[in-house]
């Protein structure tokens, strides 16, 4: 294992070139990682190259501008009921509905990063990323929810941001990455009941005070839009809810609990960060914000009920969320569509929620068409739109098809969702917190075939030059997150498609090895 042949390093893809020596470099520590050790500094040369140029890398970006890898607790720690961890409502969904999980695996082992990240965070520092973006699960700081803390969650997270530190690394840091814990599930209803508004901003506080001496980037929630939209409107994801005519589901109310949901997701969020700001930011001077996802939407066809009905689709994807926190609202069009069934803040909670964030966190991955559509009875969160959402036109598919259904690719919406970020909501600072591509896990592949990524050096590249283009054009991007650092659990999806930056070989002890897309990104941050 400790041998590394250059023979087998990447030839020319995509007439993408990167220094062999680089790259022995880089592949010897990566063995040394996956043999299961920490690479020692004698084993890991120290390298400067000053000969290697290229036209498009990281010095056409502002000089503080963030690059960093993603990763989230349920689908990269493993270890889900050891050490005092308590169970979050995936542990129950996934052991309890594993017909809804496409292979029927749960988020144990993850990427076992739980026992892995000195090994794993070495590898961020040594692709030349600034910046390590995780978040923590709620339920192994707080077993229960709240009250009593468990003192192995706390120091597991301490050793992680200080290993971030101690690497060189800035750590960006989510609070909820949809692992509710399972007793407040229980007790409450969960994201259901305005109870958890309460319990969250003491579980934030915590943290604030634990954790907020390191830690300089905090995200209160990720996607608040797929936790409400996939767990109460189709029942994918975890809890499971939805009404009977829009997913097979055994209570919920795809009408109306999205809504609930998410009203309850927004004043959490502002409780949080409205306490960092308060308590907290002046001392230990931090940014507070929230990771917002969506589609971009183009009109499928050239008339005004399309154009129209694609302002409506990022109404409800986008301005869902991002409307009350900067105007202290929902959108125009929500509140007119979805009637009474659409909660109202009251005017100390639209106060509270109006302009609680320093930075907006962006995912975005794929661009769709809407098409107009008719009002139908049963009532949902896509009939509400009144749109058709698609990606074919005339036989013709909007960017690239790829091995996850959903996402195609198409790199110019990302420039189309930073602009109109900007022109619709006072253009904040932004970080593209997500933004990557999945292939199809294929075990029978030789690992040094997996690895040939092609796709998603494309996919970086392309995405990254049109966010450039963003800048140019005005944009206030301060920082893009690749996803994800490694191959990893995929929540709906289980262990069936690979996102990462790095090869997991899940069936031989879940070892390391990076793929071409690791290299080129090394090449890409080179200073």
């Amino acid at each position: 294992m400790g041998t590394v042949y250059c023979a087998l390093l990447p030839k020319p893809i995509m007439k993408v070139k990167v220094p062999t020596l680089l790259l022995c470099l880089f592949l010897s520590l990566a063995t040394t990682v996956v043999a299961g050790g920490t690479p020692s500094p004698s084993s890991t040369p120290s390298v400067h190259p000053t000969q290697y140029t290229s036209t498009f890398n990281r010095s056409l970006f502002p000089p503080d501008f963030l690059f960093g890898v993603g990763t989230s607790a349920y689908q990269v720690e493993g270890a889900s009921d050891i050490d005092g961890k308590g169970a979050s409502i995936w542990d129950t969904f996934t052991k309890q509905h594993p017909e809804k999980i496409w292979d029927k695996s749960t988020g144990n082992p993850g990427a076992d990063f739980y026992h892995r990240y000195k090994a794993d965070i070495k590898m961020v520092k040594e692709m030349g990323l600034d910046s390590f973006r995780f978040s923590i699960s709620w339920s192994r700081v707080f077993p229960k929810g709240k009250g009593e803390v468990n003192p192995m969650g706390v120091k597991f997270y301490n050793n992680v941001i200080d290993e971030v530190l101690a690497n060189g690394l800035r750590p960006f840091v989510t609070l909820f990455h949809w692992d509710l814990p399972q007793a407040l599930e229980d007790e409450y209803g969960g994201f259901l009941s305005p109870k958890v508004v309460e319990d969250f901003r003491k579980y934030a506080d915590f943290c604030f005070k634990t954790f907020g001496d390191r830690v300089k980037h905090w995200v209160t929630m990720n996607e608040p839009f797929s936790y409400t939209l996939n767990g109460y409107n189709g029942g994918t994801f975890a809890p499971g809810r939805c009404s009977n005519y829009v997913g097979n589901c055994t209570s919920g109310n795809s009408a109306t609990e999205p809504y609930i949901v998410a009203h309850h997701l927004i004043l959490s969020h502002a409780a949080a960060a409205t306490l960092y700001k308060t308590k907290y930011q002046a001392h230990q001077k931090g940014k507070i914000g929230v990771t917002l996802v969506t589609h971009f939407f183009e009109p499928k066809n050239n008339n005004d009920a399309d154009r129209k009905a694609a302002n409506r689709a990022l109404d409800f994807f986008f301005g869902w969320y991002a409307h009350p926190i900067t105007y202290g609202d929902y959108p125009a069009s929500m509140r007119s569509l979805v009637g009474e069934r659409l909660p109202k803040f009251t005017k100390s909670e639209s106060k509270s929620v109006k302009g609680s964030y320093d930075f907006l966190g962006v995912n975005y991955y794929s661009t769709y068409y809407a098409e107009n559509a008719a009002p139908v009875t049963n009532k949902s969160f896509y009939t509400d739109i009144l749109a058709t959402l698609g990606n074919t036109r005339n036989g013709l598919t909007l960017g690239k098809p790829t091995d996850l259904g959903w996402l195609y690719v198409y790199p110019r919406g990302i420039h189309s969702l930073a602009t109109y970020i900007k022109d619709n909501y006072k253009n904040p600072p932004i970080y593209i917190t997500e933004n990557g591509v999945a292939q199809s896990r294929n075990d029978s592949i030789p690992i040094n075939e997996a690895r040939k990524d092609a796709i998603r050096i494309r996919y970086h590249d392309n995405h990254l030059k049109f966010l450039l283009q963003a800048i140019k054009d005005g944009v206030n991007v301060k920082g893009y997150y690749a996803w994800s650092f490694s191959d990893s659990y995929e929540w709906d999806a289980g262990y069936t498609v690979r996102f990462g930056l790095v090869y997991v070989d899940f069936k031989n002890n879940l070892r390391r090895y990076p793929k071409y897309s690791a290299f080129w990104l090394q090449k890409f941050l080179l200073k």
